[in-house]
């Protein structure tokens, strides 16, 4: 009797046991609203004054369009572009540095979500070279991108000819920058540091991410044309999404078209959601409403 007691005793702690969800659970997928600029075609008629014949006129015309999309942590990246300590433009750099702040809980918040996060400060490696998240990165098997798919490129709707720095008085453009902003954290034992598109796709591949969402500076220029930012990844095939509200641009009023900054700052956002990739906002990512 005593034997049979301690058997099913036991075997019920076993099954107890067993019944235990693990803590090392997978990381829930979770949905987010991403914005894309689709393009509709209207019609409408017009009258020659000079003839009074009407005819009609079909013209294209971008429409916002909301989507949704499944986000899963385990296949996700985060790229952090060029955030970097300064910048020849002081506005810019007064500019970086209050978004450094402002990604800072959104990183924490995707990385305790199980999201990998790869800082990408440009022209700054040499400063990183024995941090343990850019050593990771030398560990990481190297993976040729596929040929990258012919896409059309439109111009810009601002004109950034000049530089892109809305100074009063803009400074001859020098390297200013030797870091990342310390207001981003780097996770020693988890993150990655690279400026090379094809050491992020290797990561990416190694990891079994198809992910890859984009935050950081500036969005007409490195956020992108850099090699791991949205143009090349999109011409790789790599499911992209700008962080819109985590991004700024080089953009001078003075110059075409002759908006703020803000405004400017808009116009090559929905130039991105409209040729290039949806975008979504930091808020999806805390999972605030």
């Amino acid at each position: 009797m005593f034997r049979t007691l301690a058997s099913l005793t036991l075997t019920a702690l076993f099954s107890s046991l067993v019944a235990i969800p693990s803590s090392a659970a997978e990381p829930e997928k979770f949905k987010v609203t991403a914005r894309k600029v689709t393009e509709v075609e209207e019609t409408s008629t017009v009258t020659d004054p000079t003839t009074n014949v009407t005819k009609t006129v079909t013209a294209k015309r971008g429409v916002p369009t909301s989507v949704t999309v499944e986000i899963d942590p385990t296949k996700t990246a985060v790229v952090v572009c060029d955030m970097w300590d300064d910048h020849w433009c002081p506005s810019a750099s007064k500019r970086c540095a209050e978004l450094a702040k402002q990604a800072e809980p959104v990183l924490k918040a995707c990385r305790e979500r199980g999201m990998t996060i790869v800082h990408c400060p440009s022209d700054t490696m040499p400063f990183y070279k024995d941090h343990p998240a850019r050593k990771r990165v030398a560990d990481v098997k190297k993976v040729a991108p596929p040929k990258s798919k012919d896409r059309s490129d439109p111009p810009l709707p601002v004109d950034d000819t000049d530089g892109g720095c809305d100074d009063e008085k803009p400074a001859k453009q020098f390297k200013a920058w030797s870091r990342q902003h310390a207001a981003i954290t780097i996770d020693e034992k988890k993150d990655y540091i690279t400026d090379n598109g094809t050491e992020v796709y290797s990561i990416m591949k190694e990891k079994g991410i198809d992910t890859l969402l984009v935050l950081g500076v500036h969005t007409n220029m490195c956020v992108l044309n850099r090699t791991f930012a949205i143009k090349q990844m999109v011409k790789w095939d790599v499911r992209t999404l700008l962080v819109r509200d985590l991004t700024d641009a080089m953009y001078n009023p003075k110059m075409k078209p002759f908006v703020t900054h803000d405004k400017g700052t808009q116009l090559i956002i929905e130039h991105i959601e409209k040729h290039w990739c949806p975008t979504i906002e930091r808020k999806s990512l805390l999972g605030t409403k």
